[in-house]
């Protein structure tokens, strides 16, 4: 029985009657793609499966990047050999994915992703079918094989569904993707509401290919969205945060993050943005940030995804921490406070590794110290690991307008000027007011910094 029903889910197929798919072959003369611009691993793993036998193409996001005149970050491979015939061809592989089997072919310090062509796994006559998905219509499980055609018709949007043969240097185009490339125009195969509920995240990968690639969503495409962005809610959170990261990371975070506004995507990404967006200072202050990110992400900059978060969750923590002390608790504690409070919100919404929670929390605290100017609390400040880091984030604080612009100029002075310029800049900064007791007591240990006054510990021995 068991045999049965794995028989089922992986050998399945589509009759080829229910496919409206109709096949396009466009010749290098077309398309002007070389073999030489896929790299030398990933042609070498295509040429190895073809000689094995079988058919070998380069797929997806690769293609597509080609044909509008992008480097792609890495080319994948689709085929009709299985995962175990794949890894018996090649000895620096494995098998991965429960999912969906793939296989990880090593080659130097490359590691190319070969998948074997992929079926329907959504026939209403099956009752496989029916336990691969939820009530919402999400899929739960995609372990089918198929054919190529099949393959190009269960992929995302027809530009993700082109089929590069670098042996014949043509495209294989089931979809009309290369009309679709052409024209600018980003659409989903097959019906969008059912697609969307497949698979919710499709909601959220259409909003950054278009703001990424600049393409047109198409108006059948675009027009479901909306209704269904709380389906998002039903996706695993640490998938959300993975698509987040890629969106952030796209290089094209400010025009993504204005989309999703616009879709009412955001609601199901990370619920405060809405608020945090419709706070005047709080706007400018993730418009300015995430323009700074995008510039740094085009000239090939390290981004910390820790930095990221911090700007996108702050004005939050700022309200909360305002709403703290108004309510009498002191500085620090409320901090704290307020930090464990947003971050504990945010965990549970978008799955924010922990991992991060470091990076996150020390960019926040120290943002306190930097307006402890006098003594020799500046100096220490610049020997902490996240001083980089929390001083480009109080400088887009100064930028936006939240702190006096006056603060980031003392700080980017004090960062170049040599020791002896340092000393007469601290010198020069009033000291913190004590009452006589306080000041009896620091005569008799002249040792005590006077800058240890501050709201904020310093952390560092």
């Amino acid at each position: 029985m068991i045999r049965k029903f794995l028989h089922q889910v992986f050998s399945r197929k589509t009759p080829a009657s229910s496919s409206t798919s109709t096949l396009t072959v466009i010749p290098f003369k077309r398309h002007g793609i070389r073999r030489h611009q896929i790299t030398p691993c990933a042609l070498k793993i295509a040429t190895q499966i073809q000689q094995a036998g079988f058919s070998a193409y380069i797929v997806g996001g690769a293609v597509r990047d080609l044909l509008l005149g992008l480097t792609p970050k890495d080319f994948d491979i689709a085929t009709n050999a299985t995962p175990e015939e794949v890894h018996h061809i090649f000895r620096r592989s494995r098998i991965i994915g429960r999912r969906f089997r793939l296989v990880h072919v090593m080659c130097g310090a490359e590691t190319v992703e070969v998948s074997t062509f992929r079926g329907s796994s959504t026939e209403e006559d099956d009752p496989v079918a029916i336990q691969l998905t939820d009530q919402h219509g999400r899929l739960l499980h995609d372990n089918v094989f198929g054919s190529q055609e099949e393959d190009a018709a269960r992929r995302d949007f027809t530009v993700n569904a082109l089929f590069y043969d670098p042996a014949k240097e043509e495209i294989l185009d089931y979809m009309k993707g290369y009309e679709d490339i052409k024209a600018k125009r980003l659409r989903i195969i097959g019906d969008p509401i059912q697609r969307y509920r497949e698979d919710p995240v499709r909601m959220l990968r259409a909003v950054r290919l278009a703001s990424k690639l600049g393409l047109q969503i198409e108006s059948e495409t675009a027009k479901p969205i909306g209704d269904l962005a709380p389906l998002l809610h039903n996706v695993p959170p640490s998938r959300l945060f993975d698509e987040m990261l890629k969106l952030l990371l796209s290089g094209y975070a400010l025009p993504c993050v204005v989309e999703l506004r616009a879709r009412g995507l955001h609601h199901g990404l990370l619920p405060m943005l809405d608020v945090i967006l419709e706070q005047p200072l709080g706007e400018r202050f993730i418009t300015i940030a995430l323009k700074n990110t995008d510039e740094r992400i085009r000239q090939n900059k390290p981004v910390s995804p820790g930095f990221l978060f911090a700007i996108l969750l702050w004005h939050e923590v700022l309200s909360r921490w305002n709403s703290l002390q108004a309510g009498g608790e002191k500085p620090a504690p409320a901090l704290f406070k307020a930090i464990d409070t947003i971050l504990s919100i945010q965990r549970n919404k978008l799955a924010i590794p922990r991992r991060f929670d470091a990076v996150i929390q020390e960019i926040w605290t120290m943002q306190p110290r930097f307006e402890a100017r006098a003594g020799r609390k500046p100096l220490r400040m610049l020997t902490h690991p996240r001083f980089r880091a929390a001083f480009d984030f109080m400088m887009l604080r100064c930028e936006s307008g939240e702190l006096n612009a006056e603060l980031g100029e003392w700080w980017k002075t004090f960062l170049s000027a040599d020791g002896d310029q340092r000393e007469k800049m601290l010198s020069s900064q009033p000291g913190p007011k004590r009452n006589k007791r306080r000041r009896s007591r620091k005569k008799a240990s002249p040792s005590n910094d006077p800058g240890s006054d501050t709201m904020i510990p310093d952390t560092q021995p």
